[in-house]
């Protein structure tokens, strides 16, 4: 070996023995301690930068039931949209996903519709023309013009059924606000006290009749709120009014007819006279 190269080779060893190692293990636990002080991700934190469901990934959940009622919910709102504009001839399960524009429905949910979902809605009404059924809107009342609105609103007076929800009314009747415009002076409007619904009456005009002024004044100045009927009738006995207890036309009461017992007739002949000639005498002569 040349001595050159001998030489530079022990100079090497000697400086690798010099060469101390605690300064290698420091670093290692300075960095160990560099890593210890980095904060760990929590997994709330992960999954917190998990991505988050939106409108458009909605598509996957096309199994859940939360999207399956979203269809449903659009359908019937659509189905309500079109009945009050109007167009009331019925379609299929095919024609209504066309316009609401859901055509990319699985056929698992379409089963559902047409075979549960749709004829088991109450606002739904099923029409059934060949092997296929259609679909219409359900109204709370087959109204198709004014003239229906006012018949309906007659005859609620006429049996005492009071009056109809202008809420229904507005769902049931196609071009609801022109026909409500029309028949103004034969509609009375009353909100509801409990929940602020408007209440369609019908104005009848002969019922109408003038009180005198000065017997309103005394009406209204009798104050009636804390007493009740009995408090009432008790206080019109004391100032010798006597109240009155039936309004209704009191019907005669008819006597109850008894139904004569049938006597039976006595056939057994009481005497035997027409035996008078033959009867004899058996009496032992003493």
């Amino acid at each position: 070996m040349d001595s050159a190269l001998s030489k530079s080779l022990e100079n090497f060893k000697r400086r690798a023995i010099a060469t101390p190692t605690v300064e290698t293990k420091k670093r290692e636990t300075a960095d160990s301690s560099k890593d210890a002080k980095k904060p760990k991700l929590s997994q709330s934190s992960s999954s917190s930068s998990a991505p988050k469901l939106d409108g458009n990934n909605l598509s996957s959940m096309s199994g859940t039931s939360q999207y399956n009622f979203g269809i449903l919910a659009k359908i019937v709102k659509y189905m309500r949209q079109r009945h009050q504009r109007g167009e009331t001839h019925s379609l299929t399960l095919e024609d209504i996903l066309d316009e609401t524009q859901q055509l990319t429905v699985r056929p698992k949910v379409k089963q559902w519709l047409a075979t549960e979902a749709l004829i088991n809605n109450p606002k739904i009404e099923v029409v059934q023309e060949g092997i296929e059924n259609k679909f219409l809107f359900k109204a709370p009342y087959k109204l198709k013009d004014k003239k229906t609105l006012l018949r309906l609103l007659k005859q609620q007076d006429l049996k005492g059924l009071g009056g109809v929800l202008l809420d229904d009314v507005q769902e049931s009747l196609p071009n609801c606000e022109k026909a409500l415009k029309s028949l103004q002076n034969e509609i009375i409007y009353i909100t509801r006290p409990i929940d602020k619904k408007k209440v369609l009456f019908f104005n009848d005009r002969t019922a109408n009749f003038n009180v005198d002024e000065e017997f309103q004044k005394q009406w209204r100045a009798v104050a009636v709120e804390s007493m009740d009927d009995a408090k009432i009738e008790e206080y019109l006995e004391k100032q010798g009014i006597r109240s009155m207890q039936d309004h209704g036309i009191k019907k005669p009461v008819m006597p109850i007819k008894r139904k004569k017992a049938n006597k039976r007739k006595n056939t057994k002949p009481r005497d035997n006279d027409h035996l008078a000639d033959v009867l004899e005498s058996y009496d032992d002569d003493k």
